[in-house]
């Protein structure tokens, strides 16, 4: 792929995963641990897609760029389908006895803090530092087959998609934030350093929290914890294969088009489009993947 290849934005809506209450309840590889962890990362999603649209609107009737005003739009439907698939899996969570009501009104509770306690100029410059590192788990996740064998393939299709759509709208927050909010560096780096700080903070602490009242004891999740260090932070550990790149945003020159979308990408767009079936998608894209 082209390192300065930049996907087009489309909103694919109405997909079926084909989540429901028979979906297993350690979806990833029948492990506790690493399925809650992700569980976690993935149950912040409804509301902080609602939050990235929200910061970037804030700043929608300054735009006057017509290829930025369309982005826009494009981003906004993208991540409200988002927010729609990932309540429906936060259901199953709920159903499975795990407490949502509480974690999901403390996360709101966080945002509402957010966006009374900054500018909107910096609400944006997180909302782009965010970006950045979803788009980076992305390719963490999909660029090689073997982080997802184990993952369940409904749930990995799911992963799948809104990876695909992460990569194309990566830029678009970052766009408004220098060419629109005019944010500067400090407060670009800033609001990565703090977003990638509660980033895993709400990996971690929720998914203790799931693991709680799955039933394991404190020293049973931090052994839990201990056997995956490697999986984690290994060399080729899902957060710490990110690292480099996720750093690049430091750059003072850094724009989200330095880093080029994965290789498969195009595979998965387009069995998409010939089949409107993100199964028969993903398999292609894991099947074009190193």
């Amino acid at each position: 792929m082209n390192k300065k290849f930049q996907p087009s934005i489309e909103a694919r809506k109405d997909i079926d995963f084909g989540l429901d209450a028979d979906f297993p309840k350690y979806w990833n590889g029948n492990d506790p641990f690493r399925t809650r962890v992700m569980d976690a990362l993935q149950l912040s999603f409804p509301d902080g897609e609602r939050y990235f649209i929200s910061s970037v609107r804030a700043f929608r009737d300054r735009i006057t760029d017509p290829k930025l005003q369309h982005d826009v739009k494009e981003f906004t439907m993208q991540e409200a389908q988002h927010g729609i698939a990932h309540t429906k899996f936060n259901d199953l969570l709920a159903a499975q006895g795990m407490p949502m009501e509480t974690i999901l009104n403390e996360l709101k509770e966080y945002i509402k803090r957010d966006q009374k306690k900054y500018s909107d100029e910096f609400n944006l410059a997180l909302t782009a530092a965010y970006e950045h590192f979803t788009a980076l788990l992305a390719e963490t996740f999909f660029s090689r087959k073997e982080v997802t064998a184990d993952i369940h393939p409904k749930m990995r299709a799911l992963l799948a998609w809104h990876a695909i759509e992460e990569m194309e709208h990566r830029s678009v927050a970052f766009n408004v934030m220098k060419t629109v909010a005019k944010v500067g560096y400090i407060k670009r780096c800033t609001a990565m350093v703090i977003a990638t700080r509660h980033t895993t903070k709400v990996m971690f602490d929720y998914a203790d929290v799931l693991l709680k009242t799955d039933g394991y004891n404190w020293f049973q999740r931090r052994m839990m914890f201990i056997k995956n260090l490697n999986w984690m932070y290994g060399r080729k550990g899902i957060l710490s294969s990110m690292l480099p790149k996720l750093l690049m945003y430091f750059k003072p020159s850094f724009h989200p088009e330095d880093i080029p979308v994965i290789h498969n990408y195009g595979e998965w767009v387009r069995v998409y489009d010939s089949t409107g079936n993100p199964h028969q998608a993903c398999d292609a894209l894991l099947a074009a993947a190193y």
